[in-house]
C-alpha cells in the first residue's frame, strides 16, 4: 500500500474523531463466507474531509456502513470503530440508535430506498427531528423541516413538503435525505454518494453546504463517492480501496497529481471528460448499425423474430420512435387549485437508432419527461406517440402489445428490483408477461442476457442486495433489454456507479445500442457521459425545454445562458483547477470561456 504525508490535525483538537482500526468484515452466503473488507485501518480529524474512493465492490460502502452500525445480521464485523473514546463495537443496537443523528449522520446512496413511501417528506423530516428533540412541538419541527429543505436549495419547500418521495425526482429525493442528516449537527456525517442523483449545479450547492458544516461546526466528513471531480472539489485528503484493502492514500493534490498504484493511475484514467467523446464514434446520421449476433438456440431466435414480426403490425416503419407534441403534466400541489407544471409545453423526437441525451438540474422535469414517454405517467395534455402510434388515449388492455416496443433503465436499480425475486427471475418477467418463453428456452434466453452485460450465469441465483450498485445496474439494463425493444429510456443509469464500473457500462451500453440498434431518451446530469454517448442533446429548465441541438453545438458552442451556466459548473478532475471554478462559481465570475 503507497501512503504519503497525511493531513495535519486540526488545531485546538486532542485526537480522531474517528477511528478505524483492523477492521474486518464479512458476509454469509450460500456460497461460503465472503471478505469484503480485510483488515483496514485510517482515522478521521475533526474537521477532515476524507474521502474513500474505489470500484463498486471495493468495501467502500461497506465499510462507512459499519460505522453507525447498520450492516445486515448476516455480517461478522472484527476489529475497532471509535468515535472520539466512543467504542461503537461495544454498543447494544438500543445504545446505537442514541448516538446516530446526533453524533454519527448517514447520508445514503439510494434516497428511495432510504425515504418511507408511506409518509410524507414533511413527516419524515419532523419525525426525524422530534427523535432526536423529545421537547420540540410539531408546529417548530415544521418550521424546522422546511428551512431544511430552503438549507440544500429544495425548490417551493412549504408547497411540496406535502408530497411523498415517489413524486420527486432523484435529485430532490437525494436533498430530503441530506437535510435529514444534517438537522442534528453531527459531529461527523458519512456521506455515501451524496451527490450521485445531482444535477452539476445542484451539486456545486451541496458540497458548498457540505463545505460550510466542516468551517463552521468543525464537522469531520467520510465521503463516499465515485465522481473524482467531487473529490477533487471537497476532500482533504483520499483513500483507495480495491477489494477491501485500501492500497493508496494521500493528500487529494498529491493523489491526482503524481498516484503511485496501477489502479489508481487506471481509475482517474477511467474519468470522462467533456470534448473527450473519440473520434469516429458512429452517429445515428452517418452510419448503420453493426449486424446483429446470431442467437445461439434456434428456438430463442425464432421467437424474438415472431415477436418482432407481431410488433410491426402495430407500428409504421419510417416513423420516428418517439415523438412527443406540447407534452404537459401537473401535480396537484397544496389546495385544489395550486398545481405543479412539472412538464410545460415540451415538443421533440428521437429517430430510430438516435441517441438523445436529455440534461438539465434536479426537478427540471427529465425524469417525468422519461416516464411520459412510455405512459408510466399520463400527461394533462399534449401527445406521445411511439413508432407513429398515438399511446396518450389508449387503454391498459390496448397498450399492452406496444409495451413490447419500449422500455426503461430507472436510476435506483435497488428499488426497481424486486427484493424477493432471484435476478434470474427478475431478468426472466418480461418475457414470462408478455409469453414469450418458457422452459430451457426462457433459461437459455436469460443465460444469454446476462452474458450480454458481462455478468456470468451464477448469478442467476442471487438476490439484489448480494450484489454491488454496478453489478444491480447491469440487471436493470439486461432485464431493460429482454425483449429487445426499440425505444429505450434510460433515466441516469450509471449516476450509482464508480468511474471504472461506469466506463465498463457505457462502452457496453454503446455496444448493445449499436447492435440492436434501439433509439435511447438518455437522462443524465453528468454532461461528459452525454458528450460521449448522445448524437443530439436537449436541455430542460423549470419544466421547459431551452435549448435542442447537435451535441457538439449545445455541449460546445451553447447558445443559452442556461445551458453555459450548467456547462460551467461541471466538476473536473483537478484539485487546483477545481478549486479555482469553484472560489470563481461562489463569486458570480464564472464564464463559460474559463
Amino acid at each position: 500500500m503507497s501512503t504519503r504525508t497525511q493531513s495535519p490535525q486540526v488545531a485546538g483538537t486532542t485526537g480522531p474523531i474517528l477511528s478505524i482500526s483492523d477492521l474486518q468484515i464479512s458476509f454469509k452466503t450460500e456460497d461460503g463466507p465472503i471478505d469484503a473488507v480485510k483488515g483496514i485501518s485510517f482515522d478521521v480529524e475533526p474537521g477532515e474531509i476524507l474521502a474513500i474512493v474505489g470500484e463498486s465492490g471495493s468495501g467502500k460502502s461497506v465499510t462507512s456502513m459499519s460505522v453507525p452500525g447498520l450492516l445486515p445480521k448476516t455480517s461478522s464485523i472484527t476489529g475497532e470503530r471509535k468515535v472520539e473514546n466512543l467504542d461503537l463495537g461495544g454498543l447494544s443496537p438500543k445504545e446505537l440508535r442514541k448516538h446516530r443523528g446526533n453524533d454519527i449522520a448517514m447520508i445514503f446512496q439510494e434516497p428511495m430506498t432510504a425515504l418511507n413511501p408511506m409518509y410524507t417528506i414533511g413527516w419524515q423530516l419532523r419525525e426525524s427531528l422530534q427523535a432526536h428533540n423529545k421537547k420540540m412541538s410539531k408546529a417548530d419541527a415544521d418550521k424546522r423541516a422546511v428551512e431544511l429543505l430552503e438549507l440544500v436549495g429544495f425548490p417551493e419547500p412549504n408547497d411540496r413538503i406535502t408530497q411523498y418521495p415517489h413524486q420527486l425526482s432523484g435529485g430532490l429525493r437525494q436533498r430530503v435525505v441530506i437535510a435529514m442528516a444534517i438537522s442534528c449537527d453531527p459531529k461527523i456525517i458519512i456521506a455515501d454518494e451524496p451527490t450521485t442523483a445531482l444535477d452539476v449545479t445542484v451539486q456545486a450547492e451541496i458540497l458548498g453546504l457540505l463545505r460550510q458544516l466542516r468551517d463552521e461546526l468543525n464537522t469531520a466528513i467520510v465521503l463516499i463517492t465515485h465522481d473524482m471531480g467531487v473529490v477533487a472539489d471537497l476532500a482533504d485528503r483520499v483513500l483507495v480501496m480495491y477489494q477491501g484493502e485500501i492500497i493508496e492514500q494521500a493528500p487529494v493534490a498529491e493523489l491526482f497529481a503524481d498516484p503511485q498504484e496501477d489502479y489508481t493511475k487506471r481509475l482517474l484514467s477511467s474519468v470522462p471528460v467533456l470534448g473527450s467523446r473519440p473520434a469516429g464514434r458512429r452517429s445515428a446520421e452517418s452510419e448503420s448499425p453493426e449486424a446483429e449476433p446470431e442467437i445461439a438456440d434456434s428456438e430463442v431466435a425464432q421467437r424474438l423474430k415472431d415477436m418482432e414480426a407481431e410488433l410491426a403490425t402495430e407500428v409504421e416503419d419510417d416513423a420516428p420512435a418517439l415523438a412527443l407534441d406540447n407534452l404537459v403534466l401537473e401535480f396537484p400541489g397544496r389546495g385544489r387549485k395550486n398545481k405543479i407544471r412539472a412538464v410545460d409545453d415540451v415538443s421533440l423526437s428521437i429517430q430510430r437508432g438516435e441517441i438523445l441525451g436529455l440534461v438539465g438540474e434536479s426537478g427540471s422535469g427529465k425524469s417525468t419527461v422519461g416516464r411520459c414517454a412510455i405512459r408510466l405517467l399520463d400527461p394533462t395534455s399534449g401527445s406521445v406517440s411511439v413508432g407513429g402510434r398515438d399511446i396518450t388515449k389508449l387503454s391498459t388492455k390496448q397498450l399492452r402489445p406496444l409495451r413490447r416496443y419500449f422500455s426503461i433503465v430507472f436510476q435506483d436499480p435497488a428499488s426497481t428490483l424486486d427484493p424477493k425475486m432471484t435476478i434470474g427471475e427478475s431478468i426472466a418477467e418480461p418475457l414470462v408477461l408478455h409469453k414469450v418463453l418458457s422452459g430451457n428456452a426462457l433459461t437459455t434466453r436469460v443465460t444469454e442476457l446476462l452474458d450480454q452485460v458481462q455478468l456470468s450465469g451464477h448469478y442467476r441465483n442471487r438476490y439484489p442486495h448480494e450484489l454491488s450498485g454496478g453489478q444491480r445496474q447491469r440487471i436493470a439494463i439486461a432485464r431493460a433489454l429482454a425483449l429487445e425493444p426499440k425505444l429505450l429510456i434510460a433515466d441516469e443509469p450509471t449516476s450509482a456507479l464508480d468511474v471504472s464500473v461506469q466506463a465498463k457500462v457505457l462502452d457496453l451500453f454503446l455496444d448493445l445500442q449499436q447492435r440492436l440498434n434501439f433509439a435511447c431518451l438518455f437522462i443524465s446530469h453528468d454532461l461528459a457521459v452525454v458528450d460521449l454517448l448522445a448524437d443530439r442533446v436537449a436541455v430542460m429548465r423549470k419544466g421547459e425545454l431551452v435549448e435542442v441541438g447537435e451535441r457538439d453545438q449545445v455541449l460546445h458552442d451553447p447558445q443559452h445562458d442556461y445551458t453555459k451556466r450548467l456547462l460551467a459548473a461541471a466538476p473536473v478532475a483537478d484539485p487546483a483547477r477545481q478549486r479555482e471554478r469553484r472560489e470563481a462559481w461562489e463569486a458570480g465570475r464564472y464564464t463559460l470561456a474559463e
